[in-house]
């Protein structure tokens, strides 16, 4: 990693530390990511659903990872700030592999999910895979591990939710990330799990002051700016012809 990478590293992972929540709008293509940068965001975050929309594909790691990795480094190329990369659950890579991999995008951070296919992976071995990740990449990859207990498997248990992140946090993430989970519940994830927490917000809410509020240093938005920027295309479509 470059100097300058390794730069940028530091500085998003210290905006997990500062008195401000960072937000992140999710962007899925140089264009995006410019105009996130452009409007004053301090980094760009990917999300893996549009990207891979975008692409062709559905989300669920249907994505090629070779597509993958030279979609994030289209968008790294493309902005001067700090460039995390939403990467499923690591499609299905060695951890060092993937870990050399994401590196040479420029990409500083990145997303790893703990489901496939709709079932919760074993979270001894989730962290065995993130502490493997942070090996070998050091400093210079902010982990942000998801916790899927809210989107896998009906309403979601806090508890396991708790136990998963602290286990993650052991294996040397920077961040957890419960998705989705619902704004009642963040106060005691937030406590039982410890350190930087991620919420999701969207264009409908929650929004990133009720999260915040909550306790959230980091926010998120996913696939829903995408979402939502198809739905007005296909409104407008039909007052075009």
């Amino acid at each position: 990693m470059t100097s300058t990478a390794a730069t940028k590293a530091e500085l998003f992972r210290a905006m997990h530390h500062g008195g401000t929540p960072l937000v992140l709008p999710n962007a899925w293509d140089p264009v995006s990511a410019r105009l996130v940068a452009e409007a004053g965001f301090p980094a760009v975050a990917t999300s893996s659903g549009a990207v891979a929309r975008v692409l062709g594909y559905d989300d669920g790691q249907l994505t090629p990872a070779d597509e993958m990795f030279t979609a994030v480094a289209r968008i790294a190329r493309a902005v001067d700030v700090p460039v995390t990369a939403d990467m499923e659950a690591g499609y299905r890579l060695p951890a060092k592999e993937f870990a050399e991999r994401l590196l040479e995008t420029g990409a500083v951070g990145c997303n790893l999910e703990d489901s496939v296919d709709d079932v919760l992976t074993d979270p001894a071995k989730q962290a065995d895979y993130l502490a493997e990740v942070r090996a070998t990449a050091g400093a210079d990859l902010v982990i942000n591990a998801r916790i899927d207990n809210f989107v896998v498997g009906g309403a979601g248990d806090v508890a396991d939710a708790v136990r998963r992140g602290r286990e993650y946090r052991r294996a040397g993430v920077d961040c957890t990330y419960p998705i989705l989970a619902p704004l009642d519940v963040l106060p005691e994830l937030i406590a039982g799990i410890g350190g930087p927490v991620n919420a999701h917000a969207a264009p409908g809410g929650p929004t990133p002051a009720e999260l915040a509020a909550a306790g959230a240093i980091r926010i998120s938005y996913g696939t829903s700016v995408h979402k939502h920027l198809m739905t007005s295309l296909r409104e407008l479509l039909p007052t075009l012809g």
